[in-house]
């Protein structure tokens, strides 16, 4: 394994939401700039392994969670982050896709980080002119879990979610658990005391390509799971032509390439939060 995997070589990543994946089926993918193949057992055993130059096969570490299957090329991983919503029983737990994209993983979270493009590329669904201003929000970096956490956030949408019956008011809260790693918490309109909870997770495939694998943890008895999936892919899938046109695709993390406004505040945390690690993978760092 190259030195520059080094910092995510012992980090679980998704390549595939559970539900697509059953029993007796094995897949190819790739992961790191490696091949690799992972499956289910007839009994629903899941095992993965990475292939060697040379033709060689060896194991990799595999789990599932959070509606995903994850796999570390390391015997002994990092533990995962915690998402305790993902433990309450009157939830649900949808995929919305797994789309591949011509950028690095960390340009596809930092554009899940962004609010100021809702009135833009999400006009009439998670805004609208003239409410264009990103409102001040609160952004740390928690030294104990060592993740992003932006908290206060909010933000008028005409379409919040497709539980959302008229405009609202949408609460937002970010964490970053990992460099490929996002989670918004936002406000659940059947009961605005929880939160429910969108994840991206984000497989680095190549340096410049990325798998995004995202998630519902939502509280929602009214639709069903393709009115929800439908929801997510209409955003994601305006997001794209934002994604495909970044230039370059690998995120620039260097300080010297960062020209932070107020409505940036979060995206600038991330990528200081990425300095401050040994990452290379998909970053450009001078």
């Amino acid at each position: 394994m190259n030195n520059q995997l080094e910092s995510i070589f012992e980090d679980w990543h998704p390549v595939s939401a559970a539900e697509d994946l059953h029993a007796g089926q094995e897949t190819q993918t790739r992961l790191l700039a490696r091949n690799v193949t992972f499956g289910r057992t007839a009994d629903g055993v899941l095992s993965g392994h990475w292939h060697r130059d040379d033709g060689g096969l060896e194991p990799m570490s595999a789990m599932e969670k959070y509606g995903a299957i994850w796999l570390s090329f390391s015997a002994n991983p990092k533990p995962i982050f915690d998402i305790p919503e993902f433990q309450e029983t009157d939830r649900r737990v949808v995929s919305a896709g797994a789309t591949r994209i011509n950028v690095s993983g960390l340009r596809a979270v930092e554009n899940f980080l962004d609010m100021a493009h809702f009135p833009f590329v999400h006009t009439d669904i998670l805004g609208a002119e003239p409410l264009t201003e990103v409102l001040p929000y609160n952004v740390e970096v928690d030294e104990i879990r060592n993740e992003v956490i932006a908290t206060e956030c909010r933000f008028a949408q005409p379409k919040a979610s497709a539980t959302a019956l008229e405009p609202i008011e949408t609460k937002y809260i970010y964490r970053v658990t990992r460099p490929y790693v996002a989670i918004l918490y936002k406000t659940c309109p059947p009961d605005p005391a929880r939160w429910d909870v969108l994840c991206l997770f984000v497989q680095p495939s190549d340096e410049e390509w990325c798998i995004a694998h995202t998630l519902m943890c939502y509280i929602d008895d009214v639709n069903t799971d393709e009115q929800l999936r439908r929801f997510q892919q209409t955003i994601f899938g305006q997001d794209l032509m934002i994604l495909l046109n970044h230039v370059p695709k690998r995120l620039p993390i260097a300080p010297h390439r960062e020209n932070p406004v107020k409505a940036d505040v979060l995206a600038t945390t991330y990528r200081r939060w990425l300095r401050s690690s040994d990452l290379q993978f998909g970053a450009i760092r001078d």
